[in-house]
């Protein structure tokens, strides 16, 4: 496996403010994130994407779709009984959670593929603050590009390239 610069960050953002380009080194790559481009407020729901400098925490994926992918980081096997609360009144905020679970999730394991690749980042978990946002997460894109909640979306080709050449440390800079 290469190296890169393992600073990950989105350079520009173009269009109508979903559409950006994330870049490490000389390496640039396609992505979507909230309709409501990058904000330092973040609060759940409001779909945008929280700046800052977030880690790389661990890879997630869908073994019945993906193999397992190279990558330094750690590894995760998506199940059907795996969920993420985005609930800011459960103690269980922001965090993986075993399903069926009572308060408000997302569902990892999804009929669309959005979520067959996942890298899960380091926003507001050290420790969660309820209501400053949830699942932030690298993950597939729509085919249409279209925007996410607030997460970062790339193409198959090229997060599974990020992946390969992420590592322990490794952190992503929203501006």
């Amino acid at each position: 496996m290469g190296t890169f610069n393992q600073v990950f960050a989105i350079r520009h953002i173009v269009g109508n403010g979903h559409l950006a380009q994330l870049t490490c080194g000389a390496m640039s790559f396609a992505c979507s994130i909230g309709p409501g481009g990058t904000t330092r407020r973040k609060l759940e729901g409001d779909a945008s994407t929280p700046s800052g400098y977030w880690p790389l925490r661990y890879l997630m994926y869908r073994p019945d779709r993906l193999p397992r992918p190279p990558t330094r980081l750690p590894v995760m096997i998506i199940r059907p009984d795996l969920g993420w609360c985005d609930d800011p009144s459960s103690r269980h905020y922001n965090t993986l959670v075993t399903l069926p679970f009572v308060a408000s999730h997302e569902t990892l394991w999804r009929k669309d593929h959005l979520y067959d690749l996942v890298i899960v980042l380091g926003h507001n978990d050290d420790p969660p603050v309820a209501g400053k946002g949830s699942a932030i997460f690298m993950h597939l894109r729509r085919p249409d590009c279209s925007a996410t909640q607030g997460c970062i979306a790339l193409d198959q080709r090229d997060l599974l390239k990020i992946a390969e050449q992420a590592s322990p440390g490794a952190i992503i800079m929203v501006p």
